[in-house]
C-alpha cells in the first residue's frame, strides 16, 4: 500500500506545494472534494483522463495517514 503513496508528490512550484498526484497539477484535496462532493471514482476518471484508480486510492491513503499523524502525536 505504501507504493500507492509514491504518486504523490510536493513540489513548491506546483500549486503552492500542496500535495498532487504525480505528474499532474490535480491535488489530493481536490479528489477528496470531487468524492465528498459526490463524484465517483468513475466520474473523476472521465473527467481527469490523466488520473487512474491508483491515483484516486493514493490520494484517499495520503488523507488517512495525515489523519492518523495528526492524531497521534496528540
Amino acid at each position: 500500500m505504501s507504493g500507492l503513496l509514491d504518486r504523490i508528490t510536493l513540489d513548491p512550484a506546483i500549486r503552492s506545494g500542496k500535495p498532487v498526484i504525480r505528474g499532474t497539477r490535480i491535488t489530493v484535496s481536490d479528489i477528496l472534494e470531487y468524492l465528498a462532493g459526490g463524484m465517483s471514482h468513475e466520474e473523476i476518471l472521465a473527467d481527469f483522463p490523466d488520473l487512474l484508480e491508483d491515483d484516486i486510492r493514493a490520494a484517499l491513503l495520503f488523507a488517512a495517514e495525515r489523519e492518523r499523524r495528526l492524531f497521534s502525536t496528540s
